[in-house]
């Protein structure tokens, strides 16, 4: 499905997925807050609660051909437990009007090796239950989806022990650099268009 770059003139909603509270802060489950948070930085924008049941702030992100500033974003994160992040995404959807071809979604991947990026529009969920749920509460899978790998758990633990972990040693000296890339894919969505960063991301993975 092809995606053309947004209107400037229309808001894009920006959702970063993850569990509330500090004890979750830093897991691999939380990496779209940890991009959210440095959109918001990059915009001097500050979250505050939203009655969506999530942390909202308003922003401009990135420049457009010849210089004008990128589209008005809310970026949000959603103050419920990942696997109900639909509701707060559909209230936020219909508060600021914002159309699903408008949302983006950013979410860690367990099925791209750590440090690599990807984006789409539509398709499966691949078992993220935080997107089975925004796709049941939007009704429709055709949202745009920014997906940070942290690959898959080592041996024999389980995908739920894994991804409520914290980062370790050797992925957080790489850390920074997915989540600024990941930063830097969502602003490409938004002045560019998918298809420019899907070009971007993809090749880099494709090199490594």
């Amino acid at each position: 499905m092809s995606h053309p770059i947004p209107n400037p003139d229309e808001t894009c909603l920006v959702v970063g997925l993850g569990n509330p509270g500090p004890q979750y802060a830093a897991n691999r489950h939380n990496l779209g807050h940890m991009v959210l948070d440095v959109l918001a930085q990059r915009a001097s924008a500050s979250f505050s609660n939203h009655r969506s049941n999530a942390q909202v702030a308003q922003a401009r992100l990135g420049v457009l051909p010849g210089g004008r500033p990128g589209p008005a974003v809310i970026l949000a994160k959603p103050r419920t437990y990942m696997n109900v992040s639909g509701g707060p995404v559909a209230a936020l959807s219909a508060y600021y009007n914002v159309e699903p071809h408008n949302i983006i979604v950013v979410h860690d991947e367990l099925d791209i090796p750590f440090g690599e990026l990807k984006c789409k529009i539509g398709g499966g969920e691949g078992g993220h239950n935080g997107l089975k749920d925004i796709t049941k509460a939007l009704g429709t899978k055709d949202y745009i989806r920014v997906r940070g790998g942290i690959g898959r758990p080592p041996g024999r633990m389980e995908v739920a022990d894994f991804v409520l972990r914290n980062f370790g040693g050797t992925e957080l000296k790489e850390l920074p650099h997915l989540l600024n890339d990941s930063a830097d894919c969502v602003e490409m969505i938004l002045t560019q268009g998918l298809g420019a960063a899907q070009g971007t991301y993809h090749q880099k993975a494709e090199k490594k």
